[in-house]
């Protein structure tokens, strides 16, 4: 980078140096800034060329040398990923202190990190299946190598860091944060489709200290969106993509601060596209931001933050083998024909508009206190098919239609092959069929309900939607106080209360009139009542049904923490108590809970505490150790609380706190061409909770129910070791390395319980008030379905003088495993409905029925390239990127069927050479593209 001497010799001039004579001491020390925002800059990379010595600037962008420290002429290289390298003269002299405050750095515009971030907020972030969980959010603003890897490279395989949840880490915007409690998760369609706005990003990664909050193992991850932080100007931006979406728009307008003390931020977006890289995944997503600060004086500002991202998309569906076999990668059942046009039944709607007022106090020039009150409200809609509408006959309700998926295992051909073996001209009738047809028959859903409309009678299909209506406020104050030159003390306090009503929506009755409200599936008119305040109640399009109810939550805490400073050692000390409770309001008397479902239930009172340390040793300027250790009890979050929260007040049975045990250490090496890390890492979680719900056969020898599967007790271990290094071989051509090598499964072989609505079916599956608790489930040593367990990526930068530049990744993917089935691995696999083991039980084959499946490794290779030209004031930028340039076919992830939920239903099925109820898997997408074109001013 070319010697700005313009700065070098202002700096040079105005330096201020000051002698120490009490100490005796030859010191180097200054601070670092945004030349824009003019805001403090931490892990900025400060070295004296030609020695060993480096050092990064702490989080108020202070750094300082006091061991061998060279005399006479230097030259301090200050350099920082995102912006231009700046290389700036000083002289030294002995026993004196040389000061050098305020130096400011440049942001880069033509780095290769705005093109990652823009792709991942658009496209992997927005996938919100739990399969597809994942973390690069929390990292695509980290300057290491190996997050920035995991975010940037490893992402399109659904890798998780160290094989966590994304509920893990914290996301935070102006220090408020975005968390979901219902799963712990971000949603970040929240803000979508705004990257320009929230790329100014403070990332803190695993336990290692930050200003805002205590955090998670994940770290993190602070969006800064004050307006008067923003970088001054304007900038329009075109995208183009096969991925989530096929265009997008996004203007932005930031004033900086003004000379009047005001600062305006202003940005729209829209993204759309008919179908992604899957079939008939439709995208329709707008954005509008605005931030406005009042800056009062020199010690008070206040801003206000209003963000709006409607979004509407098209899910896509996971598949057996055999549905992919016939119609490959990008088949989607969820979708159908209609009038000439694709129409998804999975539609995910999300209208969650975030408001939020920020008040900004120096106290003095050691202190700051930040005081945020934010309010989020608004609706998530997920619509599907229902084929169970019904009519009363007699004063009890009969009816349903034929299952209108395409994929219903009855016409597929394995369902043939199985029932008419000797008859294949049926296999091959419904193979046919599947093959010109495979989707969605909208006509027949009108053609069905028609007559029955005519005839006085109700709908036996409609499409709903499973509403979630939350209103959330949150209140906190960050206090940062630097207590002396080697102490900074950081603390919140931190409320947020929530209530989110839950009720599926009727959205289309497909002509018919009304949809009785009742359960298909009972075996008693009152057990039949979704409301037995309202029984038998006609429904109509935007009336609520089926269930309904509120679920409250309230969350206090706060936390504390200490960062120490030296010469040879940097250590931190923290901790943080929170109070959770947690409470559901019945707003229907379900049939089949009727004693425990209406009204508010008990509340649940859950309190956390953590504590964390860490320790940098710094050996010298290139080789440092860091070690990070961790302990935290934290509640259950509210989906995994309540065992069916549709129907009654249940909570899982002897529900404590999680906890989790961390530690990790790390050998660095860092110098002016080579940068390198190493770490190695072990957790621990207890007492986790999982709920799901699906359709069992064989449960209790041959019945059949829909259940919920509450997984309790449940211990996970997770170890491995991280490698990231980069050389900057020539001033244009850097190369990089990463390996991550993890193991993640099961520590223990945690509870099974099975409930289900209190009927005939059910006890006769052995059931005692819709509960049977099945023991213990025998998944210690499984392999958790977590991505892969190691991958590995090599590649090459090549950035040239002129602004331009290219790059590649060859990334390795191995040890991937499918999500194991928790009933199939208990004591109901061996049972017959006498309580005895099954006769022909065989152990030899069912441990081999039981072996968990793992996918085949991998390689996928990507390409990115881009050019910028200043035209006068004005820039003009091109990005691209081609991800899995080869076209590589590869499963992300999969989950057992657990329909096959004994030992005979499973050995019979997987004798044929295609079973019926297969598992199924999400495939990862091939070749696609991402065009990027921008014009700042």
């Amino acid at each position: 980078m070319k010697l700005n001497m313009r700065k070098g010799v202002f700096i040079f001039l105005f330096a201020f140096f000051s002698v120490s004579l009490a100490f005796s001491q030859t010191i180097i020390k200054g601070s670092v800034k945004d030349a824009v925002s003019f805001q403090s800059i931490s892990n900025v990379s400060v070295t004296i060329e030609e020695t060993e010595e480096t050092v990064l600037t702490d989080i108020l962008g202070e750094f300082i040398f006091s061991t061998n420290v060279p005399l006479g002429e230097q030259v301090l290289r200050v350099s920082k990923l995102g912006y231009f390298t700046q290389r700036y003269p000083i002289v030294v002299n002995e026993n004196q202190v040389v000061n050098i405050t305020d130096i400011t750095l440049e942001r880069d515009l033509t780095s290769s990190q705005d093109l990652f971030t823009i792709t991942l907020s658009d496209d992997e972030l927005d996938n919100d299946a739990s399969a597809a969980d994942n973390i690069s959010g929390l990292l695509s603003s980290s300057l290491d190598l190996f997050q920035r890897t995991a975010a940037f490279e490893f992402s399109s395989s659904f890798f998780r860091l160290r094989g966590l949840d994304s509920e893990n880490g914290t996301v935070l915007i102006n220090g408020i944060e975005m968390n979901k409690l219902y799963n712990g998760r971000p949603q970040w369609n929240n803000w979508g489709g705004l990257n320009d706005v929230v790329r100014n990003q403070e990332l803190t990664v695993g336990l290692t200290p930050s200003a805002y909050n205590f955090g998670g193992i994940l770290g993190t991850t602070n969006i800064n969106v004050r307006a008067s932080q923003a970088r001054s100007g304007s900038r329009l931006t075109y995208s183009s993509s096969n991925r989530s979406y096929t265009n997008r728009l996004m203007a932005t307008y930031a004033s900086g601060l003004l000379k009047n003390n005001w600062a305006f931020t202003i940005a729209l977006g829209r993204r759309w596209g008919n179908e992604g890289f899957q079939d008939a995944s439709l995208y329709d997503s707008n954005s509008i931001f605005a931030s406005i600060e009042k800056k009062i004086n020199d010690k008070h500002s206040i801003n206000f933050v209003s963000i709006y991202a409607p979004n509407r998309r098209g899910k896509s569906s996971p598949n057996t083998q055999e549905v992919y076999d016939l119609k490959g990668i990008k088949y989607n059942e969820y979708w159908g024909w209609q009038d000439g046009e694709k129409r998804n039944s999975r539609i995910k709607e999300v209208v969650e508009p975030i408001f939020m007022l920020n008040h900004f106090w120096d106290m003095s020039s050691k202190t700051t206190l930040n005081t945020n009150i934010g309010y989020q409200f608004g609706k998530i809609g997920d619509s599907r098919l229902d084929n169970n509408g019904t009519n009363l006959v007699n004063g009890f309700p009969e009816g349903g239609g034929a299952n209108p998926s395409p994929t219903y295992y009855q016409k597929l051909p394995s369902y043939a092959l199985r029932n008419f073996p000797d008859n294949t001209s049926v296999a091959y009738g419904l193979q046919q069929q599947f093959l010109n047809n495979g989707q969605i028959d909208w006509n027949s859903l009108y053609q069905a309900n028609t007559p029955s409309s005519l005839n006085g009678g109700n709908a036996i299909y409609l499409l709903y939607e499973d509403r979630v209506d939350d209103k959330q406020l949150t209140l906190n104050s960050i206090l940062t106080t630097e207590l002396s030159e080697n102490i900074i003390l950081n603390a919140s306090v931190n409320y947020r209360s929530l209530k989110s009503e839950n009720f599926a929506n009727v959205l289309d009755l497909f002509g018919a009139n009304t949809f009785l409200d009742v359960d298909a599936f009972a075996t008693n008119i009152d057990e039949a009542q979704n409301d037995l305040l309202n029984p038998n109640r006609l429904v109509t399009e935007g009336d609520k049904f089926r269930y309904n109810y509120n679920l409250f939550a309230n969350v206090l805490n706060g936390y504390a923490q200490a960062q120490f400073k030296y010469n040879k050692v940097d250590f931190y000390l923290s901790g943080s108590i929170s109070n959770t409770q947690y409470q559901r309001e019945g707003l229907y008397q379900n049939g089949g809970f009727a004693d425990n479902s209406f009204g508010k239930g008990e509340k649940q009172s859950f309190t956390g505490f953590g504590t964390k340390a860490g320790l940098t040793y710094k050996i010298s300027g290139k080789h440092l150790l860091d070690f990070n250790g961790g302990y935290i009890t934290r509640a259950p979050s509210l989906r995994n609380t309540f065992s069916n929260s549709r129907e009654n007040h249940n909570v899982v049975p002897n529900i404590t706190e999680e906890k989790i045990a961390s530690v990790d250490a790390s050998y660095i090496f860092r110098s002016p061409t080579v940068k390198a890390k190493l770490t190695g890492y072990y957790t621990k979680i207890t007492d986790a909770n999982e709920i799901s719900f699906f359709f069992a056969d064989g449960v209790g020898g041959d019945n059949t129910a829909f259940v919920q599967e509450i997984l309790q007790g449940i211990d996970k271990k997770h170890l491995g070791g991280e490698l990231g290094i980069e050389a900057q071989v020539t001033p244009t051509i850097k190369l990089k390395g990463v390996a991550s090598i993890g193991q993640y499964t099961y520590d223990n072989n945690p509870n099974l319980i099975l409930t289900t609505e209190a009927d005939d079916e059910s006890i006769a599956a052995g059931f005692v008030n819709g509960f049977k608790d099945f023991g213990q489930s025998s998944l210690k040593d499984y392999k958790l379905a977590a991505g892969p367990h190691r991958a590995y990526s090599v590649g090459f930068e090549y950035r040239d003088p002129d602004f331009w530049w290219v790059g590649a990744t060859a990334n390795f993917f191995t040890n991937t495993y499918i999500d194991v089935s928790p009933l199939t691995r208990s004591s109901n696999f061996n049972t017959d409905f006498d309580g005895n083991p099954f006769a022909d039980y065989d152990e030899d084959l069912a441990r081999d029925l039981l072996k968990q499946e793992k996918f085949d490794d991998y390689m996928v290779i990507n390409l990115i390239g881009g050019k910028s030209w200043k035209i006068g004031d004005k820039y003009i930028g091109f990005f691209a990127s081609i991800n899995n340039l080869l076209d590589e076919v590869y499963k992300t992830g999969g989950f057992e069927n657990g329909r096959n939920a004994n030992f005979r239903q499973l050995r019979d099925d997987k004798a044929l050479d295609t079973p019926v109820f297969g598992s199924k898997y999400w495939y990862g997408r091939g070749t696609t593209y991402f065009m990027n074109v921008y014009l700042r001013f």
